[in-house]
């Protein structure tokens, strides 16, 4: 009998009804591959694939060009603390259809998130290191969990194509310690663990910091913080993308849910002017639909979402009044081929960073 819990429950196409599906094809990385990306139409077939020179430094996507951007993970320095190796970055770059490179920026303190524009600037996170009374500043966590008396503190970064910087923005100098605190669960070294970031408008960039659990807007001009949503509103949230229409969509993985004895997880909409929740997803029973970490949405052109129940290498569309409409679970099962990884993260593992849907016209080397 199969031991693994996730293949004997099925794998690929689950199902779908192509009457409410949005038409496309879907992207997604599996973690522990070897750089291997799949591109699967609605009947769960795979009609492309990519094989790159890093494993995921978290997902790729499809830029209006119709090339891959692609995080990968280099692994060429050390890990900073244990968990490092499971996001760390170093690679963002654009790839053909066919696999060849067509640029790189290389910043090894990358880490999850990167937004490829499409004239080739990149608005990414990295970290850096605090010590001594800077370190001190950070409030919450575990006592005692900083990395070797280090806590790695945010970073963001836009450069230009050739890797030039234009604009930064670092935690340590802009958010309140003491209002942006760790949660008391997480280990003191990393904060505030920026997990996404993605540009709002000309002057506006909203992020999600995972390990305080919230949810700000950066202007740029001034580097000054606006909360739209705390702990009160999310837990350990991923994925804040702008919809165009004054809301943001927010993957909210629930864990630690402030006034919850029942992990679960959802996505909701948030007012970007009044941080109130509007349209939510979660499942009936809740508790059903859930991803300890990782995890996103989008928002398709005929209103449906696509989710990705990431850990669980689960991803599925929903309709506006919250039908699913496809789900495919991904059947690549593989090991981090990298033993610091592996260390961390034993095990054979279908999981992936997010999933993104593309029409054909948006990948017109597709035949």
């Amino acid at each position: 009998m199969e031991q693994n819990t996730l293949k004997r429950r099925g794998t690929g196409l689950i199902g779908s009804d192509a009457e409410l599906a949005s038409p496309g094809f879907t992207l997604y990385a599996p973690l522990a591959g070897n750089g291997r990306v799949d591109l699967v139409d609605l009947d769960g077939e795979i009609v492309h694939q990519w094989h790159l020179p890093y494993r995921p430094g978290r997902h790729a996507r499809i830029l209006a060009d119709g090339s891959l951007a692609y995080n990968g993970a280099t692994l060429a320095r050390a890990p900073l603390f244990a968990m490092w190796r499971k996001y760390s970055g170093g690679s963002m770059a654009r790839y053909d259809h066919t696999g060849a490179q067509l640029s790189e920026i290389r910043d090894d303190l990358a880490h999850h998130d990167a937004h490829h524009y499409d004239d080739g600037r990149v608005l990414y996170a990295a970290v850096q290191p605090l010590t001594g009374a800077d370190a001190a500043r950070i409030q919450g966590g575990v006592p005692g969990t900083e990395a070797d008396g280090i806590i790695w503190s945010d970073v963001i970064h836009e450069v230009g194509p050739d890797g030039a910087p234009i604009w930064e923005w670092r935690a340590v100098e802009h958010l309140d310690p003491a209002k942006f605190t760790l949660q008391p669960h997480y280990w003191r070294e990393h904060w505030p663990l920026i997990n996404s970031v993605y540009p709002l408008d000309e002057h506006t960039v909203v992020a999600s910091l995972r390990s305080v659990s919230a949810v700000i807007l950066i202007d740029r001009r001034t580097g000054v913080v606006t909360e739209l949503a705390d702990r009160d509103t999310v837990a350990q949230q991923h994925h804040a993308t702008p919809l165009g229409d004054g809301k943001i969509l927010v993957f909210d993985n629930g864990t630690f849910r402030t006034g919850e004895s029942v992990t679960y997880s959802r996505v909701v909409e948030i007012d970007a002017v009044t941080g109130e929740v509007g349209w939510t997803y979660q499942d009936s029973p809740r508790e059903a639909f859930f991803t300890p970490f990782m995890g996103g949405a989008q928002r398709l052109p005929n209103g449906n979402t696509l989710i990705t129940e990431a850990a669980f290498g689960r991803i599925f569309e929903v309709t506006p009044d919250r039908q699913i409409c496809w789900e495919y679970v991904v059947p690549s099962f593989t090991e981090y081929p990298d033993p610091d990884t592996a260390q961390v993260f034993p095990g054979i593992s279908n999981a992936i960073f997010r999933a993104y849907r593309y029409r054909a016209e948006e990948l017109p080397w597709l035949r």
